[in-house]
C-alpha cells in the first residue's frame, strides 16, 4: 500500500526484458529483498539492492499492462516506498495496482500551477468524479474536471518539479490507479442485485 506521495525522483540505471534497475537514493537507504517500492505507480517487489541502485523483477504481464516496458537508461521515474502503520496519509490509498495506461492530451499553465488533462483508457471513465482521487504515475492528485474520457487535474509547482508529470509532454502515457473504493462499490453492487 502506497500514498501517493513520491519521495525522490530516481532514475532507470537499465532496463530489459525482465528486470529494471534504478538509482534512488533515498528509497534505498533502508530497501531489503523483498521490500515494496512504486515505481512510475507501479508496485514491485526489491530483488537486489546495489548502493543506491535497486533492481526489481518485471514480468511479462506488468510489461502488458504498464509503460515500463518503455523505460531506457537515463529515464526519470517516481518513487515511493511502501506505506508504514506509522506512515502519513498526505495522498490517499494507492495499492500500486496500475488499472490502465492514458495518454497526456495538453497542459495549460496558469500563473501558479498548470491544469493537464488526460484520456482514460477503455473503461475506467465511470471510476473517475470530479474532486474525486486519481493517482498518475504514482502521484496522487484530485480531479479537477471530467468529460466522457477524459478528465483534467491541477499541478503546483511542488508537484512539477518532484515528479515525472513536470516533464510529461502531450502524447506521452501515464500509468492510471483509479480509486480502489469505487471499484469495490461497485461489484458489491453487482453482487447484491445478483443475490435478490
Amino acid at each position: 500500500m502506497f500514498t501517493g506521495i513520491v519521495e525522490e525522483l530516481g532514475e532507470v540505471v537499465e532496463a530489459d526484458r525482465s528486470s529494471l534497475s534504478v538509482r534512488g537514493p533515498l528509497v534505498t537507504s533502508d530497501a531489503a529483498l523483498g521490500d515494496s517500492i512504486a515505481v512510475n505507480g507501479v508496485c514491485l517487489t526489491v530483488v537486489a539492492v546495489h548502493g543506491d541502485v535497486f533492481t526489481a523483477d518485471v514480468m511479462a504481464e506488468t510489461r502488458r499492462r504498464t509503460a515500463l516496458g518503455g523505460l531506457e537508461a537515463g529515464d526519470p521515474v517516481n518513487l515511493e516506498r511502501a506505506a508504514t502503520l506509522a506512515t502519513r496519509l498526505g495522498g490517499h490509498l494507492v495499492q500500486g495496482h496500475v488499472d490502465g495506461v492514458g495518454l497526456l492530451l495538453k497542459r495549460e499553465p496558469a500563473a501558479e500551477w498548470e491544469e493537464a488533462t488526460f484520456r482514460l483508457p477503455d473503461g475506467l471513465a465511470k471510476y473517475v468524479v470530479e474532486k474525486g482521487s486519481i493517482t498518475l504515475d504514482g502521484t496522487a492528485l484530485t480531479v479537477a474536471a471530467v468529460d466522457g474520457d477524459e478528465f483534467s487535474v491541477g499541478l503546483i509547482p511542488a508537484t512539477l518539479e518532484a515528479t515525472t508529470l513536470g516533464r510529461k509532454r502531450a502524447g506521452e502515457p501515464v500509468h492510471i490507479e483509479v480509486d480502489v473504493t469505487a471499484k469495490h462499490i461497485e461489484k458489491l453492487l453487482a453482487s447484491e442485485g445478483t443475490a435478490r
